[in-house]
């Protein structure tokens, strides 16, 4: 009773959208009905004399503009691309198992099969509609059709059998869209009850009325965003002006109805798939919840860093299960998980997950961060097991090296003590005195003492600007304008960092559907927002920490699942050394630090490596 509550819903809703797309048609049709009447009325002469000739006249040629307008918007609406989410595609031939799973389970909600299935580097699941013609990728001008993912062989793995960018047409029933971290952490039993609710979902989208609606709103979607592209001429933003204040007037008109579609729609499947793994549903939806706290974590704290040195993590997939387990560990509510770890995971049901998780995460890199489309010099994979050398090590260094600079330019000497080794190295103790000098000792201005006004002034300008800056809690002015200078450094590196290239035309050699999406605005989903100029000035003090405790105590760069780049120290996690930087940089004691120093044997006074 509850699948035809809500069937029965989602149906009354697309037909109100349907009247909506009729009335619109009406209003069209509506001046050409009129002159179609005083034209017949006057050759038979009903409605003749006066000004009916004028009127006859000016009717018709109001029908005539408004018939080629109402053509050209409808032309608009058909042609506009309608907006696919960038994923990962998976044949039957790379997956038959998961296939035959996803088959399986529609045939016993008694719904239509996906016609596909792809992948997402998220937490999340659906179906999506490509019946657009402008979803079937062109054919390539060579004859050769090649398999795999060739956007991944530039790294040096092989193609993935199935995985084919070959052209094809456009699919009749809706792709299912699975989340990647999914079939990496849950169990195929867990993986079965999250997807039937999504595949149930299938029933209603084949119904014709609820297609047709969502055709039209898609298609009224899809048009408003090519209206709103920006640098045409005048003519052409004046044209597309009126098409979209005419299609943005029928979408507001649908929104109510079309939402009112979807939950109607979402009822009833979740409705049909109560008879199937219910129990076991329960559980993975905490599997659901834990997958994505980890997955976030994992992103921010793990990935991040690693593309913005220039690096994607290769095996996110295989990351999140690491991140997730660890978090199991320490976490009391999430006792247990583990256990499930013995049980068949839903990654099995790929041929090669390895290469299939090597595209989600060249994916989720270039969806979260902005990367490049393909591997290269300045953008290459790397291994978990090389992860600690290639990322931490080198952005410690990067960091520390950075730091000096700002220093140089702001003219602070490199050491108190003339007579000590190495006295102009870059070392910990030159920072360390800088924070924690008195403000009434001022530093000894150097031979860049004019750029440095420059320098300042834009570092300043900038900083003004961001309200949340405002209230640093930095120790004095001159912790304050190293932050300064630290911004305006990192803010001049990034502008002459070299432009992502685009994904190259059609997509047809690429792993994931490019052909089906634009990349113009990358990423897509910015993990965080800019940093402040405190937390860059305590990011920056730790990695110089962390190069010295390198250099001169034998700590060594690692990796924390759940936090990211960690410092070791005979093995342990050295936990207890960011409250002591921030002490410094926000009150300029240097007193826990250096206690922290002198228990491990640092040496601060030694310069360190820098890159």
């Amino acid at each position: 009773m509850g699948v035809e509550v809500g069937a029965q819903a989602a149906r009354s809703r697309a037909l109100a959208v349907l009247r909506i797309r009729s009335r619109a048609l009406a209003v069209a049709l509506l001046p050409a009905a009129v002159a179609v009447v005083l034209l017949v009325g006057g050759s038979t002469g009903h409605i003749t004399g006066g000004s009916w000739g004028t009127t006859r006249w000016i009717v018709t040629i109001l029908a005539a503009l408004v018939l080629l307008a109402a053509a050209g918007i409808a032309l608009v609406v058909a042609r506009a691309r309608p907006a696919v989410s960038p994923t990962v595609p998976i044949t039957e031939a790379s997956a038959p198992d998961l296939y035959r799973m996803v088959r399986d389970l529609a045939d016993r909600l008694d719904v239509p099969a996906p016609s596909a299935i792809a992948l997402t580097p998220d937490c999340d699941s659906w179906l999506e509609d490509r019946t657009h013609p402008a979803h079937g990728p062109p054919r390539p001008e060579g004859g050769d059709e090649l398999d795999g993912l060739r956007g991944i062989r530039g790294a040096g793995t092989r193609g993935v059998r199935g995985l084919s960018t070959r052209p094809r047409r456009a699919p009749s029933a809706p792709v299912l869209v699975i989340g990647s971290p999914f079939l990496w952490w849950m169990r195929v039993g867990e993986l079965r009850a999250v997807l039937a609710p999504v595949v149930a979902g299938t029933g209603p989208s084949a119904h014709p009325d609820i297609a047709a609606a969502r055709r039209f709103v898609r298609g009224l979607d899809a048009a408003v965003a090519v209206t709103s592209v920006p640098k045409r001429g005048p003519l052409s933003r004046a044209v597309l002006g009126g098409v979209g204040w005419v299609t943005r007037l029928l979408l507001r008109s649908c929104r109510g109805h079309a939402a009112e579609m979807e939950r109607g729609v979402a009822a009833a499947a979740a409705e049909r798939a109560q008879a199937v793994d219910y129990g076991l549903r329960i559980v993975a939806q905490e599997q659901v919840g834990l997958a994505y706290a980890g997955w976030d974590r994992l992103l921010t704290r793990v990935a991040l860093p690693a593309w913005r040195m220039g690096r994607w993590p290769s095996r996110l997939d295989v990351g999140v299960v690491a991140a997730l387990t660890e978090l199991s560990r320490r976490d009391r509510l999430a006792e247990g998980f583990t256990s499930r770890l013995g049980e068949r995971p839903a990654c099995d049901l790929l041929e090669e997950p390895g290469t299939v998780d090597e595209a989600a995460s060249l994916l989720a890199a270039r969806l979260f961060h902005g990367g490049p489309a393909e591997p290269g010099p300045d953008w290459a994979p790397v291994d978990w097991q090389d992860y600690p050398d290639e990322v931490v090590d080198r952005k410690w260094r990067t960091d520390a090296a950075r730091l000096h600079r700002v220093l140089d330019a702001l003219g602070v000497r490199h050491s108190t003590d003339p007579a000590a080794p190495d006295a102009n190295g870059p070392t910990l103790t030159r920072v360390m005195d800088h924070l924690s000098a008195p403000p009434e000792d001022r530093a000894a201005p150097g031979p860049d003492s004019d750029a440095l006004a420059t320098h300042r002034a834009d570092a300043y300008e900038g900083m003004a600007e961001d309200e949340d800056d405002a209230d640093l809690g930095l120790g004095n002015e001159r912790t304050a304008a190293l932050a300064a200078g630290l911004t305006a450094e990192l803010a001049r590196e990034e502008a002459s960092a070299p432009a992502v290239a685009p994904a190259s035309a059609g997509g047809t050699e690429q792993g994931p559907d490019r052909a089906l999406w634009d990349d113009g605005m990358l990423p897509l989903f910015p993990l965080q927002p800019p940093r402040t100029g405190r937390e860059l000035l305590a990011d920056h003090v730790t990695a110089m920490v962390c190069c010295a405790a390198m250099d001169t105590a034998g700590a060594v760069p690692g990796l924390d699942w759940l936090d990211g780049p960690s410092l070791f120290v005979e093995g342990e996690r050295a936990a207890d050394l960011g409250p002591r930087v921030l002490t410094l940089v926000e009150t300029g004691d240097p007193t826990p630090l250096r206690d922290w120093l002198r228990h491990l044997g640092v040496r601060p006074e030694k310069p360190v490596r820098l890159v």
